[in-house]
């Protein structure tokens, strides 16, 4: 099981002694830094938002739009605010980070009062200038429709950017550590905790109920919050992780064994200096992992002030995680895997010429893949993460799969089955590891891409998204596309289509507890 949370050690006082004569003055103390302070006062008004300007909003991104044909309509208006917090790297040395606090405020009775809270972690981002605080910025559809669901909702909505992004100065991004990034969670939840009332929602306050929810990275850190939050004692109403990578050991199994996700290099590129900042144990130098011409300078890339499409066209980051050319004449099964073979094109798109991880790293991990094979895959046995791993990046892989806990709780799993991100084993290995270990509370698992059944609850949400799937495939081809729409699906699948529907279900989820 996963250590409690650590408490941070105090710094010594420093007594400050009255001048002159000999005789002792009064004594003083500056007030200690905290993890969960926040900096600089109370947090800074960003903007707020009537419905109808949000509404506006919705209309400008993609997210929003999908929002929309679910017929929402928002309730309350919305303040919203930056703070800065204190919190801890994956070291446990104090550093300061930031995120969002939204408040809800009108004359909707469900707008005012004692409300809900709602602690929301982002999904991964590659710009470490993000901060979910500009719901009106045009790079952050997130942002708009957490606030456009529960913030207008009703729910005071407290979402750290993390360790990393915004005003951090940390120079890297935990990811993905769940002591660390469930410590920025509960940070930043005592930090906004700590603000309300606000000035400008004095109306609105913490009304006792908090739920815990996040989406693909998100997903992962919502649910180590849960976990976390559980063994430390503090009460949590519901949660619902979307789209995670929960079963982290099963998850890098699959991706070094040929099932490499859409995203595998840039997620490679910031998870292995992460574990190398936190563990140490990674690699004696980066070129023992990474190929050249990306050794030497692949470390503190990501997260960066240049996005990843313009890193590859100025030669900066490599087209494909893994080489073309098998590491040897065994591995060349793995070199792309081929089934499922609806993601054939998906994972024949993760190998290259021009590719981030070394063959011989690639072939050693495999080695200890196969000699200590996860429970989950590529054949599902125990369900459980390996017993003896060897590789160091496969040993903190399994430190920080979720599969080592169960929710006290109710908790939904929202996720879609066609997820070329993070695949869905990642919530069925979740969701098979619960089952046998016998929560206090079932969970609920729904797969947004699932065909509808009677009296299912979640039935107008998965008819609404096959209809935004219809939409896509049309369009694509309208544009001449000759498969379908398969590559134009894939392509919006986990950050386009599926998360409107899972936050949803989020919602619906929390209204009922």
């Amino acid at each position: 099981m996963r250590s409690p949370l650590l408490c941070l050690c105090v710094l010594p006082v420093l007594c400050l002694a009255a001048c002159g004569g000999g005789t002792s003055g009064e004594s003083s103390a500056a007030p200690t830094p905290a993890r969960g302070d926040l900096v600089n006062g109370s947090p800074t008004k960003v903007v707020t938002l009537s419905p109808d300007t949000l509404l506006a909003l919705l209309g400008g991104s993609d997210l929003g739009k999908a929002l929309l044909r679910l017929s929402y309509t928002p309730k309350c208006a919305i303040t919203v605010y930056h703070m800065a917090y204190r919190t801890v790297d994956a070291g446990g040395h104090l550093t300061t980070a930031s995120g969002a606090l939204m408040v809800p405020g009108g004359t909707d009775a469900d707008c005012t009062g004692g409300r809900p809270v709602v602690v929301y972690a982002h999904g991964t981002n590659y710009d470490s200038g993000f901060d979910i605080s500009q719901v009106q910025a045009a790079s952050n559809g997130e942002g708009v429709l957490l606030a456009a669901v529960f913030a207008a909702g009703g729910y005071i909505v407290v979402a750290p950017n993390y360790v990393g992004y915004d005003i951090s100065t940390a120079g890297y991004h935990p990811y993905p550590i769940a002591d660390q990034q469930s410590k920025d969670m509960i940070d930043s939840l005592t930090a906004a905790r700590s603000a309300l009332p606000t000035s400008d929602a004095p109306n609105s306050s913490d009304g006792g109920k908090l739920f815990v929810t996040g989406y693909s990275e998100g997903g992962y850190v919502a649910m180590a919050t849960h976990s976390a939050m559980q063994a430390a004692g503090m009460p949590v109403t519901a949660s619902a992780p979307m789209s995670g990578p929960y079963a982290l050991s099963a998850f890098g199994d699959a991706m070094f064994e040929g099932e490499v996700s859409d995203s595998a290099a840039a997620n490679l590129a910031l998870l292995i200096p992460a574990y190398q900042k936190a563990y140490g144990d990674i690699y004696a130098s980066p070129g023992d992992v990474f190929a050249s011409p990306y050794a030497d300078s692949i470390v503190g890339l990501l997260p960066g002030k240049t996005s990843v499409s313009a890193l590859k066209s100025q030669g900066k980051f490599p087209g494909a995680a893994f080489s073309s050319t098998a590491p040897s004449a065994a591995y060349a099964v793995y070199t792309p895997a081929t089934m499922p073979a609806r993601f054939g094109a998906v994972f024949a798109a993760g190998f290259g010429t021009d590719y981030l991880i070394t063959n011989a790293y690639r072939a050693s991990y495999i080695a200890d893949a196969l000699a200590s094979p996860d429970g989950g895959f590529p054949a599902v046995t125990d369900g459980l993460p390996p017993a003896k791993p060897g590789n160091t990046l496969r040993v903190h892989l399994k430190a920080n799969d979720q599969r080592d806990w169960t929710p006290a709780a109710p908790t939904l799993l929202c996720g879609g089955s066609s997820d070329p991100t993070v695949f869905f084993l990642n919530t069925t290995l979740m969701a098979n590891y619960w089952a046998s270990h016998v929560p206090a509370v079932a969970p609920v698992v729904l797969d947004i891409d699932s065909p509808v059944a009677s009296d299912d609850p979640y039935g107008s949400l998965k008819t609404s998204f096959n209809a935004a799937e219809a939409v896509l495939r049309a369009s694509a081809l309208l544009g001449g596309a000759t498969d379908g729409g398969d590559s134009a699906v894939l392509a919006a699948y986990h950050a386009g289509l599926v998360p409107p529907f899972c936050l949803s279900a989020a919602k619906s989820f929390f209204d009922a507890h």
